[in-house]
């Protein structure tokens, strides 16, 4: 426990900003979720929409440094490679 007041005000902002940051984080692992689950059924609009939204709450996120800009770069590639990997084997292009 801490024993200044200025210790104690810390506290208190790290509690804020843990609440914050694991609401974004939780928001960014559902979109991701989302994409994920529209990719696999194969919907190409559903898709599409899926990972437009998952890019912008990734790009939210990490800008406001709850995860950081190069984990947000991953997961973005990570989930355009599995979108290119699932509709071009379906015979889909994709602009």
């Amino acid at each position: 426990m801490p024993n200044t007041r200025s210790a104690l005000k810390e506290l208190r902002k790290a509690q804020r900003r843990r609440e914050r940051n694991r609401a974004i984080r939780t928001r960014v692992r559902t979109f991701v979720k989302y994409a994920r689950q529209a990719i696999a059924q194969a919907d190409l609009e559903a898709a599409k929409q899926a990972i437009s939204n998952a890019y912008r709450e990734l790009d939210r996120a990490a800008r406001k440094g709850v995860i950081h800009r190069n984990t947000a770069a991953r997961l973005k590639s990570r989930l355009m490679q599995l979108f290119h990997r699932t509709f071009q084997q379906a015979g889909t292009t994709t602009a």
